[in-house]
């Protein structure tokens, strides 16, 4: 991570922890009063290979004593009510502000595994994980929908892996690699509102130059006439 890009996390991350302080205090009062306790679920990512970091997010699910592994139709039945309106609007993911501050995670980045599938892709991720994990990124924007939909037909956490594994880790890992290559702040700061503002293009588009091509000295307009005296 450059210092231009760790500055930017830093600013922005407290920018919107300021802006937002509101909306956060009033989702984990309802996450109490509605769910109860706990208001927060933490779950080991990781950052690198070897190096685990603790992710904090708005529980929105019932606790279950043994939980692993990525949320697919085997797991729908234990989402709160609260947790689903929090989901659709990402506002689960407000406390890895947090996170940010920290330095575990970036603003906008690859989304960071679980360690079984570290474990399991270990060529991959040390190739994807050189970009620092975030919040939201390029995989997010483009693929999370298709991610959902392919998850939500499971209905074991044998066969919810099975297909996180064989269709979604090399597809994100692709749009990860082409986010790594092309990143810029400018294409951080759009990657962030479009995750807002789902009709937004993934990447800005560029306004086709108005100018006309300069004709050329000598130059005969097709469909014209040379002029008398010409050697055309």
């Amino acid at each position: 991570m450059t210092p231009a890009k760790r500055l930017f996390d830093i600013l922005v991350a407290l920018a919107l922890a300021l802006l937002l302080a509101p909306v956060i205090l009033a989702v984990a009062a309802a996450v109490r009063w509605r769910d109860g306790a706990p208001v927060l679920y933490r779950s080991e990512r990781m950052q690198a290979p070897g190096r685990p970091f603790t992710l904090w997010k708005f529980r929105t699910m019932t606790p279950a004593d043994r939980d692993s592994g990525v949320s697919g139709g085997d797991k729908a039945g234990r989402i709160t009510p609260t947790g689903r309106v929090l989901r659709r609007w990402r506002l689960d993911e407000l406390p890895q502000l947090w996170n940010v501050l920290r330095g575990d995670m970036s603003l906008v980045g690859p989304r960071p595994p679980l360690r079984r599938y570290v474990a399991a892709f270990p060529e991959l991720y040390a190739e994807v994980l050189r970009a620092r994990p975030g919040v939201t990124g390029l995989a997010t924007r483009v693929y999370h929908a298709e991610e959902e939909r392919l998850l939500a037909a499971c209905r074991t956490p044998r066969e919810t892996d099975a297909v996180y594994m064989r269709r979604c880790v090399p597809r994100k890992a692709r749009l990860d690699r082409i986010y790594r290559a092309r990143r810029t702040l400018c294409l951080d700061a759009w990657l962030m509102l479009a995750t807002v503002v789902r009709r937004l293009p993934v990447v800005p588009r560029r306004r086709a130059s108005r100018r006309r091509p300069r004709r050329r000295a000598g130059a005969v307009a097709v469909g014209r006439r040379a002029p008398r005296g010409s050697n055309l």
